[in-house]
């Protein structure tokens, strides 16, 4: 990659995969408001949602490696992500209670809406560690991540979601600079278009379907209604397939500085909030009214939550909710030891459960 702007093209070229990302999570949560009875919208919906939470994934794992349970890293975590998914737990319970006329329920065990993200990547982060101790993470990830989903569990801490996307999050502890770097090739990205459209015209063939809880990891096979021998091909299937959508992503990513590259630093602000105008906008009772309007409705909707996440992402709603999202801790009593900077942590997200 070649230098642009006095900045290293590899931090452009992340933080541009960022926003899209965070873009993309923004509008599939909006577009589940208004995908029922559609098909090419649930096309879309559908390759959306069979990459973005894996690359998201993948890039947290990527952005985990230098972590070793530090005292300050530890604080990091908890500063970054353990206090604001408690925050906005409250929050997002308080929401659904005031939209949906729903008793108010903190339970943080059980995270509420989008929230489930945030006590994943704590998890994942802390497991960092015990990854570098494995032979052959990546494989023992993907045994851990069948096996659950062959389990009976609760959504308790998310742990069907933690598991069963854990072999992305492993496989970002495994990759390398140079691993990315074969991805903005000129081969790669001739091959990437292809990819996408294939994976479009096969959404829209298999549309209303699949089930969405084969692409959201949030139930098992028990729930899915299928045998164990077809959930094991399915679920390898989506591997497969997820890791072709991941890597066409990556190959489109524009690798230069550009007009939002900026906005790819503070992807947690837009993840956090964007939800609470999606339940604005049910609490006014604005989808229906897109829904009739058919394709205009759809791009109409879509404009309005791309602009929502730039908005979001912008330094005066930063500052409002700097507290909420980066809350501060008390300083420690005894300094730490010098050790390298911890890289930015990726912050984002998926899947909701409602």
């Amino acid at each position: 990659m070649t230098r642009a702007a006095g900045r290293d093209p590899r931090e452009a070229y992340f933080d541009n995969a960022k926003f899209l990302l965070i873009v993309l999570v923004a509008l599939g949560h909006a577009w589940e408001q208004i995908v029922a009875d559609t098909h090419a919208l649930r096309a879309v919906h559908t390759v959306v949602y069979g990459f973005h939470m894996p690359a998201f994934t993948l890039l947290c794992g990527y952005f985990s490696q230098r972590f070793t349970a530090r005292p300050d890293q530890v604080r990091r975590l908890l500063s970054s992500v353990l206090l604001p998914y408690l925050a906005f737990e409250a929050l997002y319970a308080a929401a659904n209670s005031a939209v949906r006329d729903e008793p108010f329920a903190y339970t943080p065990t059980e995270p509420t809406y989008l929230c489930w993200f945030l006590v994943a990547l704590f998890l994942w982060r802390l497991s960092t560690p015990l990854w570098r101790a494995v032979r052959h993470p990546v494989a023992v990830s993907v045994l851990v991540s069948l096996t659950a989903g062959l389990t009976t569990m609760g959504y308790d801490l998310a742990l069907p979601r933690v598991l069963m996307f854990l072999p992305w999050f492993v496989l970002g502890l495994r990759l390398r600079p140079r691993h990315f770097e074969l991805l903005t090739t000129r081969t790669a990205r001739r091959c990437a278009v292809p990819v996408l459209v294939l994976a479009g015209a096969v959404a829209y063939r298999l549309a209303p379907g699949p089930d969405d809880h084969w692409l959201s990891m949030d139930v098992g096979r028990a729930d899915l209604g299928v045998s164990w021998q077809a959930y094991l091909a399915l679920r390898l299937a989506l591997f497969a397939a997820g890791a072709a959508l991941v890597a066409a992503f990556f190959a489109c990513v524009p690798r230069r500085r550009t007009p939002f590259t900026a906005l790819g630093a503070v992807t947690m602000y837009p993840y956090l909030l964007h939800g609470f105008l999606l339940r604005a906008g049910e609490a006014a009772g604005v989808y229906p009214v897109l829904k009739d309007l058919g394709a205009r409705g759809q791009v109409l909707l879509s404009a309005a939550v791309v602009t929502a996440v730039v908005l979001l992402s912008t330094s005066p709603v930063r500052r409002v909710f700097r507290p909420l999202v980066e809350p501060p801790l008390p300083p420690l009593r005894t300094a730490p030891a010098p050790a390298p900077a911890d890289p930015v942590a990726v912050r984002s997200p998926e899947r909701t459960r409602k």
